[in-house]
């Protein structure tokens, strides 16, 4: 790999295989492929040699391990942006995959990405915990880049083939590619919530994003809820019927025709994967070395994020500030790591938010930190898979504050990591994660300062018999549905609809 190192995921750190791409081969017959996934990323990374060569290497996530063995098993082709600007290339084979790169220039990655996508979108859906930009230009590019994703995917798919389009950087998708092969199966899946109508309705695109929904068989959603405000959307901005969680289009002619249905399907993790890694005797030793390092404390509270302002990072430090000034909690006894992984540093969101939390932690470390006791241990980078099991291993307390998450897979990766039946999970009631794991974490409203240093303090000082009872609680579910029961779940449901080849 000419030296480069590992690529780590964002969040968890999750180190990924490399290696070189082969050469252009045919693809995988004139009829192309019959199971087609189409995301914003490719699932490796890549970039072109000097002499025309492709060096690759894994980008991790839960995407990736869901679908490689259902891609692999129908020699599936995945469509998707290789994450660098103005890098093209033909589609080339890995991993057992067929991988069908999409050109973003960089103004097109300004305003299709950084732009409409994560200042536009993700805050709206998000609750609009930040304030969302609305720009013409972006949308124009919205638009556009995903017309070409929507191209490259039809030219992949076979006759009658499934294709499933996830997340919000490609609602438009679906219609898209509907319009030009009314033969395929079409599913789609919003990693992220899906606001209520009061908040989706001030975007100015609305019913541009519904119809584009719409062009799928099956929408799926993380929430209950996610699902319901989608319903809600269709019934305000559209004509079309519901009936529960399905919209029945209808046809040029005003008569009833395909019909599109609404559920969750609460994604998951590799649990079997990190449960076997967090036994290992490497991980539970370092797991000992990163509780002497911090001064042998007696609690040690974690919080793990990618660097984003709907994770809640600002509320959780505040709150521990807070308790460490009323003398609820000691320094020397108690400590806080918070890791926050780089993200979207473009985004002047994102670098606000960087420098509020940068600073809170440099206040707190010097107003309560002692020699060899840091109040807060803060990390602005990713760490290795082995390394996150350790830390979760090492954290007698687990604290997930998000003001608005789809899911939150960090809660289920430390309950993964946690065969002990030790440590407690203080989770935000705006997860995903909450609908499926209550009643075994500490639920917290965490805008609610107070009631979220009461939570903490629980979690802190609870007995080791409750923290058993619960933990076994949340084992149970985080270990029976993994994410690849999820993907059989999804597409089990997907490929079982009757299908009607229409454009409507």
């Amino acid at each position: 790999m000419n030296g480069k190192g590992p690529s780590v995921d964002s969040a968890t750190g999750t180190e990924a295989p490399r290696g070189e791409v082969p050469r252009v081969s045919e693809p995988g017959g004139s009829d192309g492929y019959d199971f087609v996934v189409v995301a914003n990323r490719l699932p490796v990374d890549f970039s072109v040699r000097s002499d025309g060569g492709v060096d690759w290497q894994r980008s991790p996530g839960g995407l990736v391990t869901a679908l490689e063995p259902v891609m692999q098993h129908n020699e599936g082709a995945w469509v998707g942006w290789s994450g660098a600007p103005d890098l093209a290339h033909e589609p080339f084979d890995a991993d057992g995959m067929r991988l069908v790169p999409v050109t973003l220039s960089a103004e097109e990655i300004q305003r299709y990405y950084e732009g409409f996508a994560n200042d536009t979108l993700w805050p709206l859906y998000h609750d609009v915990v930040a304030t969302p930009s609305y720009h013409r230009a972006w949308w124009d590019a919205y638009r556009a880049v995903n017309q070409r994703f929507a191209d490259a995917a039809a030219a992949q798919a076979a006759q009658g083939a499934v294709v499933w389009v996830h997340d919000y950087q490609l609602q438009l998708v679906p219609k898209m590619l509907r319009d030009l092969r009314p033969d395929l199966r079409i599913g789609f899946f919003d990693h992220i919530p899906f606001p209520p109508i009061e908040l989706f309705q001030q975007l100015p695109w609305r019913r541009q994003i519904v119809e584009g929904l719409l062009g799928a068989d099956l929408l799926g959603f993380q929430r209950g809820g996610d699902a319901s405000n989608f319903i809600r959307a269709v019934r305000r901005l559209t004509d079309y019927t519901t009936r529960g969680p399905i919209v029945t289009l209808t046809d040029a002619d005003g008569r009833p025709g395909r019909h599109v249905r609404a559920a969750a399907f609460p994604i998951s993790i590799d649990s079997h994967r990190f449960d076997a890694l967090a036994r290992t005797p490497e991980v539970q030793q370092r797991a000992k070395e990163i509780r002497s390092e911090l001064g042998d404390p007696d609690v040690v509270m974690l919080g793990v994020d990618r660097l984003d302002y709907t994770k809640g990072i600002r509320h959780r430090i505040k709150a521990y500030g807070e308790l460490l000034q009323d003398g609820r909690l000691d320094v020397e006894r108690s400590t806080l790591v918070q890791v926050a992984s780089p993200s979207r540093e473009n985004v002047g969101a994102y670098q606000e938010l960087r420098e509020q939390v940068e600073g809170l932690v440099g206040r707190i470390n010097g107003e309560f930190g002692e020699y060899g006791h840091a109040a807060i241990s803060y990390m602005h980078h990713s760490y290795p898979p082995e390394e996150m099991a350790a830390l979760y291993l090492a954290a007698d307390v687990m604290l997930v504050t998000s003001l608005r998450d789809g899911m939150n897979l960090v809660a289920k990766e430390y309950v993964a990591a946690r065969s002990d039946e030790r440590g407690v999970l203080v989770l935000s009631e705006f997860t995903g994660a909450a609908d499926e794991l209550a009643p075994g974490p500490v639920l917290i409203n965490p805008h609610d300062i107070d009631g979220m240093k009461d939570a903490i303090v629980a979690a802190a000082q609870m007995d080791p018999r409750e923290q058993r009872r619960r933990m076994r609680r949340l084992r149970r579910r985080v270990m029976s549905d993994d994410v690849a029961k999820w993907a059989e779940s999804f597409l089990g449901v997907l490929t079982a609809l009757p299908h009607r080849s229409s454009h409507v």
